[in-house]
């Protein structure tokens, strides 16, 4: 279809916008989309219009166009405001500072790391005999591609140290290959595993298990939906065409099936998932080659292995535990009648358990903040490791060493890397990051609890500079998820700094559907309970505005993926709340979500438009794309984010939802789209790629705020 973009009214309504106190006095005229007026679907009676159904085809030429002429749309809109470029030289020099990763001793003897030295795309994996001296590089992957769009997403040593396992992902999509290289010389090996996904390398023997799907069609790469997740075992040194199916679920197709390997090799563990809201668990006997043996055979409910011992298998497991528990597992009598408690659950949530050293280290989150203590083996608390603050910890370990490694990042500190030494309980700091020009005492980080619609209390951070005047008029950037059983700790952003330099305030909401406070925690912002994610979003807002934090026409919203979601749900609910909305790469058709991808995945949370009536009925009740006011409503501005190669939540989502926001009647601030080319969901992205987006983001929102920001 034609597009057409009137110049004059772009640049008048550009120009307006980014003077203080101005009001456009024409709307940006937006391209216009390829539609189908005729296509409806027809939910257990109801009909639901989806005029924009071509845009489901993202290969299409008549998509390509459409996705030109909206980043056209939005640079030359961005390419207005007078204060971007110096917005990305401060976010540049943010981010220029050494960051340095766990160290993790391998089978070699060598401690492995990741580093990067400032503003390299890619982080690089270093080795070295010593942790008080510079490694070598092992491998870096920015020399994998030109743009630093191929990212390094795991290695793995076989178990004699030789070969070690790599595998990557190119510009940001869910595929995955697999390479193989010499440990000691570096060089690589003639094998290569494609069309990997969602997948680990497991060694056994000679080779090892991987799990991938069976190849896509053509052109449909990053859309069509996964099916039949297949486990393979790959020799070293034959080429893929020769690798061995070893478990596949055909009766299942929707079903995730992932192997693990103890060090021992003595078993082989398939957990299955996708169904639930938990796993299913079966092994076998790879000594005596026995058929698959039954731990689990539902996803009722998680089933974490930690560790195999002999016969005995360590779990974390929330099987009649919301807040989860740690047992023990006889491989001899695997039902969970005999399933043996060592740590029973408390009030904070057991979230990982590393042994080390013949003992374990138990992350615990209370409050929506890391705790890590030390158990001995039979469940006896030993002590607490002290962490600074409110924050998030993470642990590498042996469990044959005393020597651990952790690091800890709060809103105001970067990750600090520490050793800890299981005899004595003692903690060292290794290395901290510094970064010049930044006094991160400057700012500070509160926690408050706040009720929801329905009175329950909703924890949420607050991080400002010091000597914050509640006064009602500072802006405010509010984040939330509320789903998947993902708990947000606090943690550390370079690209934040630049909004509490200019006397914003960073808000995060513990929202109801993530794991903060267990499993019950999580079902209650799930499916037909959906809705109270929503009203603790709204309710954060509510908060920070009845408390003079600040006011709607300060106010700014966030959220990624299924935060897209929430914020595109809750301007739909509360326009009149915000003044900015960033949704970005967002479940925005809930209707269709499970034909895309890996999206019948989520089902556990959201149920489906074909489960039932009344199922059909709620989702279609919030669905971003289908409840945009077109009565003149005033809307906030938004700016929609996707990518290119977004194979977990396809770009489709936020193509329907950006033309339907632009074909709407909901006022005179900007609905604009940025389409990242050469980018996915988020994992891996270069970091130039994520100073690019930070840059247009926070400029889109500094000038719809009506603020100029200072950059040093």
């Amino acid at each position: 279809m034609e597009k057409t973009i009137y110049l004059k009214s772009l640049l008048m309504a550009t120009i307006c916008g980014i003077s203080i106190g101005c009001k456009p006095t024409t709307k940006l005229e937006y391209p216009q989309a390829p539609s189908d007026s005729s296509v409806t679907d027809d939910y257990f009676g109801t009909v639901v219009a989806d005029p924009f159904r071509p845009l489901e085809n993202d290969t299409a030429p008549a998509t390509l166009e459409w996705v030109k002429a909206e980043n056209e749309l939005t640079e030359s809109y961005l390419a207005a405001i007078p204060y971007r470029e110096k917005i990305r030289q401060r976010l540049t020099t943010l981010n220029d500072y050494k960051k340095t990763g766990l160290f993790s001793k391998r089978k070699d003897g060598k401690y492995y790391y990741y580093e990067n030295d400032g503003l390299k795309n890619q982080s690089v994996l270093y080795r070295t005999n010593d942790i008080n001296k510079p490694g070598e590089v092992f491998l870096d992957p920015n020399t994998l591609s030109e743009d630093g769009t191929v990212a390094l997403q795991g290695t793995s040593m076989n178990n004699d140290g030789k070969i070690t396992a790599y595998i990557i992902s190119r510009s940001g999509s869910d595929w995955n290959e697999i390479y193989l290289m010499d440990t000691e010389s570096g060089e690589l090996l003639s094998d290569h595993i494609e069309w990997v996904k969602f997948s680990g390398v497991d060694w056994h023997g000679d080779g090892f298990y991987y799990s991938s799907y069976p190849i896509p069609e053509e052109g449909k790469e990053f859309s069509n939906a996964n099916e039949n997740h297949q486990i393979y075992y790959h020799k070293i040194g034959t080429p893929q065409s020769e690798d061995t199916l070893v478990y596949q679920d055909p009766a299942n197709p929707l079903h995730f099936h992932s192997a693990y390997v103890p060090e021992s090799e003595d078993y082989m563990f398939v957990v299955g998932s996708g169904e639930g809201l938990g796993n299913s668990v079966i092994f076998k006997n790879l000594k005596t080659n026995s058929d698959w043996i039954t731990m689990e055979p539902s996803q009722d409910f998680q089933i974490n292995i930690i560790d195999v011992e002999g016969s005995n298998a360590i779990i974390l497991t929330n099987f009649n535990a919301p807040n989860n528990r740690v047992m023990k597992v006889n491989l001899n009598k695997p039902g969970k009648e005999n399933w043996k408690e060592i740590i029973p659950q408390g009030e904070g949530v057991i979230k990982n358990v590393s042994p080390a050293g013949g003992r374990l280290l138990v992350e615990v989150e209370k409050d929506a903040a890391d705790h890590l203590y030390e158990y001995d083996p039979d469940g006896l608390l030993i002590r607490e490791v002290e962490l600074p603050t409110f924050g998030s910890v993470a642990v590498s370990s042996d469990k044959d060493s005393d020597e651990v490694f952790y690091a800890f990042s709060s809103f105001t500190s970067p990750a600090s890397v520490y050793s800890l030494d299981m005899k004595t309980g003692e903690s060292k700091l290794i290395h901290s990051a510094n970064i010049e020009g930044v006094n991160l005492d400057d700012y500070v980080t509160e926690q408050v609890f706040y009720p929801s619609t329905d009175g329950t209390q909703i924890p949420m951070f607050i991080t400002y500079k010091k000597g914050l005047e509640k006064n009602g008029q500072n802006p405010v950037y509010l984040y939330g998820y509320g789903g998947f059983n993902i708990s947000l700790t606090p943690d550390f952003s370079p690209n934040r700094l630049l909004w509490l330099e200019n006397g914003g305030i960073y808000a995060q909401a513990n929202l109801r559907g993530g794991s903060e406070y267990g499993e019950e925690w999580h079902q209650a912002g799930t499916k037909q309970n959906k809705m109270n994610v929503f009203n603790d979003f709204i309710s954060a807002a509510e908060y920070l505005i009845s408390n003079e934090y600040t006011s709607p026409e300060f106010m700014t919203i966030e959220g990624g993926s299924n935060g897209g979601l929430l914020v595109g749900a809750t301007v739909n609910l509360r326009p009149d709340l915000f003044k900015v909305a960033i949704p970005r790469v967002g479940v925005m058709d809930m209707m269709r979500y499970h034909l895309f991808t890996i999206g019948w995945n989520w089902a556990s949370d959201y149920g489906r438009s074909d489960d039932s009536k009344e199922m059909a009925d709620y989702l279609l009740s919030y669905s971003p794309l289908h409840n945009i006011k077109n009565d003149g409503t005033p809307y906030p501005a938004i700016l929609v984010t996707t990518a290119d190669h977004d194979d977990r939540v396809v770009p489709a989502h936020s193509f329907k939802y950006a033309a339907t926001l632009q074909a709407s009647d909901t006022g005179d601030a900007p609905k604009l789209i940025r389409i990242d080319s050469n980018a996915g969901h988020g994992g891996g992205k270069p970091t130039a790629k994520r100073i690019a987006e930070y840059t247009d983001i926070y400029s889109f929102i500094f000038n719809n705020l009506g603020i100029e920001p200072e950059t040093k």
